[in-house]
């Protein structure tokens, strides 16, 4: 019998549990391990934010599910990885602390055969002085919680709008590394929606401030795409919705510090600035999860596992250097550890080999460029196809390890600008390949028959219709399996 540890149980860490217990069967053990007793489908906190859905809409308990499809489950945040095992341990093992209510504190020993770091990102709010619903002066949609208490300031501000106040919002991303320029852009809108729907708009002035050095980066580089038979970029495309909607935007920035009512933040030309404000949102960079690495002497060997950030180092070429170097070959194939063949990781928990964007730093040596993405889609994807390397490992199938390289898999994204049946809209993209391959695309660096673009009510019924479907699916409801990653 064959053990498979997987850390953390966000889209790519349950993603991995459901089809490793659905291929493995009864015969082999798969056991998560998660401090979070709930499961959140993340990509809808924004319309938590906005008050448009109730937060039991986004979460629903873990452990009936793993239950219900025979997957141990250790409520635990996970400290360390041993995989070389140690004196009481011939197969690796992973510590870990429990945050089961009652017995917070006591510390677990599970041994594996496989291990797939699938922790997430690490809501680094602590970057910037200031960021954060906790413990500083801004609002957040990153977590469930976070989002509802947005959705409570919101509708206290609209209020104020309602009783003859002006005010300003400030959205947008925290720090010059973001990497979450998406969740950004649709709370923008979701916002300005819910202004106008409540009859105010004219009261707002509405700021997006952005790590991105142009609209419709978004942390890929921006994009050429077909849109009803032409073909635009990204940055055509969003400054045109950014006109339509009276948004200003402001691009380049990195927060510096943020006070009350202020945020400080320079730009990559250098410029320092601030900028006043009534309600802000704005999202954390993010940072690996807090793990380290001890060899079987009890030696820390977290700087070899891992790099700086925390992410797992897998099957890709870190030593590209500069911009002019980079390749589409630089990034991973099977996210496997080059160390430790029993050791993988999938979605954010993976070491990018760089910034798909180009890299960009202002006079002061200060880095304002948004960092790769890889939550949603790619971190399904991803999963799916380690938990496919692994069982044919433990079956014995001798087959070469399965791929979902991000140079090769495609990603479609539906960016909400509005809840409504009747009067809501979206932006609807898709992108083939997600990392541009500029030998296989000199034009374009994608694939335009795959990379296109809508805006419009039909993305909204799609956007709705993907919450349904993933929560279905994230539930392990019948033939869950049968809809894709």
């Amino acid at each position: 019998m064959a053990r498979l540890v997987i850390l953390g149980a966000g889209v790519a860490g349950h993603t991995a549990a459901l089809h490793a217990s659905r291929m493995l069967g009864s015969g082999h053990e798969v056991i998560v391990v998660s401090p979070n007793s709930n499961w959140n489908w993340i990509p809808s906190n924004i319309w938590v934010g906005v008050g448009k859905m109730p937060v039991e809409k986004v979460i629903f308990p873990l452990a009936p599910v793993y239950r219900k499809k025979k997957i141990g489950f250790h409520q635990a945040l996970a400290l360390s990885i041993h995989p070389e095992g140690g004196e009481n341990h011939q197969r690796g093992y992973v510590v870990a602390k429990s945050t089961m209510p009652g017995s917070e504190d006591r510390l677990e020993e599970i041994e594996y055969d496989y291990l797939i770091n699938c922790t997430g990102p690490k809501l680094n709010f602590g970057a910037t002085e200031g960021l954060g619903p906790d413990s500083g002066n801004t609002l957040s949609v990153c977590t469930a919680a976070h989002a509802t208490e947005t959705a409570k300031h919101l509708q206290a501000a609209i209020a104020r709008l309602k009783a003859g106040e002006s005010m300003r919002f400030v959205v947008g991303t925290g720090h010059g590394t973001c990497t979450c320029e998406g969740a950004a852009f649709e709370y923008t809108f979701n916002l300005d929606f819910a202004l106008r729907e409540a009859g105010v708009r004219d009261k707002a002035e509405v700021v997006y401030l952005t790590n991105e050095a142009q609209l419709g980066d978004f942390g890929v580089g921006g994009l050429i795409f077909t849109q009803q038979g032409y073909q635009t970029t990204s940055k055509i495309w969003t400054e045109s919705f950014f006109r339509e909607r009276d948004i200003h935007a402001v691009l380049g920035a990195h927060c510096t510090k943020i006070e009350p009512g202020r945020v400080h933040y320079e730009q990559l030309d250098g410029t320092m600035h601030d900028l006043s404000f009534d309600f802000a949102m704005l999202l954390p960079p993010f940072r690996g999860a807090d793990l380290k690495a001890y060899d079987r002497e009890g030696q820390d060997i977290s700087d070899k596992i891992f790099n700086p950030a925390g992410f797992l180092k897998v099957d890709a070429n870190y030593q590209a250097g500069a911009y002019e170097n980079w390749r589409a070959a630089d990034w991973p194939k099977t996210y496997q550890s080059p160390l430790y063949d029993n050791l993988f990781a999938a979605g954010i928990a993976f070491a990018p080999p760089h910034q798909i964007s180009q890299p960009r730093t202002s006079p002061n040596g200060t880095v304002i460029t948004p960092s790769p993405p890889r939550t949603g889609m790619p971190s399904g994807m991803i999963a799916k196809a380690v938990v496919e390397t692994i069982v044919d490992r433990i079956k014995g199938n001798g087959k070469p390890a399965h791929e979902a390289p991000m140079t090769k898999i495609g990603a479609a994204c539906v960016a909400s600008a509005g809840m409504s049946f009747l009067g809501g809209t979206a932006a609807s993209m898709t992108m083939n390949p997600i990392v541009p391959d500029w030998e296989a695309y000199p034009a374009t660096g994608r694939d335009l028959k795959g990379t296109s673009g809508e805006i419009g009510l039909a993305g909204h019924w799609m956007k709705h219709l993907l919450h349904v479907l993933f929560l279905y699916k994230a539930k392990a409801h019948p033939l869950w399996w049968v809809i894709p990653e």
